[in-house]
């Protein structure tokens, strides 16, 4: 076997070196990509995961992108803690979970709507969009990675949106979490995305 069937066969299944190489570059600036990376990695198996972080290793000196582009779409997945750390230190010193910042506003029929932006890496962000009264959420969207050039801040499902402060934005959700709970009413798995809003991270890499 040449050299070239060996480097190809190392990559994870179905990805030739160069079509592999260019997907990798475009995972900096092109959200979609990087989330189809997670959602790729998140269907393989130990062994696959493997060869794929084998295969970032050995490319990723040669892909002129940072090299957190190429690893933190994976951590978003990842629930192994060996291959978490792996991929961190693969990340360097590149912070992959920045500040968070909110907008909110009352529609006329007096839900209160928000719109919570948490920076990841790069361009991307992450976003919950929620509605709620005292007793409850009407509705909560969370978009796990898109470009912060594309998130709206200024309205909302009939709601106009003025910033915010975040404390008091997470204080007013957290009352409304416990009026759910205490209601029997679901609490949306998109606020549950967003917990580390509400505890003191114990990690710097989340």
């Amino acid at each position: 076997m040449g050299e070239d069937q060996e480097n190809v066969a190392s990559l994870p299944p179905g990805r030739a070196r160069s079509a592999w190489q260019a997907w990798l570059a475009a995972l900096a600036d092109d959200a979609e990509a990087a989330l189809a990376a997670a959602l790729t990695y998140e269907q393989l198996g130990p062994q696959e995961r493997d060869a794929w972080l084998a295969a970032l290793d050995e490319d990723a000196p040669h892909v002129l992108v940072p090299r957190e582009s190429l690893y933190a779409p994976l951590l978003m997945v990842e629930d192994d803690e060996a291959r978490r750390a792996r991929i961190a230190s693969s990340c360097g010193d590149a912070r992959l979970r920045g500040e968070s910042r909110a907008w909110c506003g009352t529609r006329e029929d007096g839900v209160r709507v928000c719109v919570i932006v948490t920076e990841l890496w790069l361009k991307f962000v992450e976003t919950l969009r929620c509605g709620y009264t005292a007793n409850g959420f009407v509705f909560a969207e969370r978009d796990p990675l898109s470009s912060k050039d594309d998130v709206e801040h200024t309205e909302h499902r009939g709601a106009e949106l003025e910033r915010a402060d975040l404390a008091l934005v997470v204080e007013e959700l957290a009352h409304v979490v416990l009026a759910a709970k205490r209601s029997a009413r679901e609490v949306p798995a998109a606020i549950g995305a967003f917990a580390h809003l509400f505890v003191p991270e114990r990690e710097a890499v989340t």
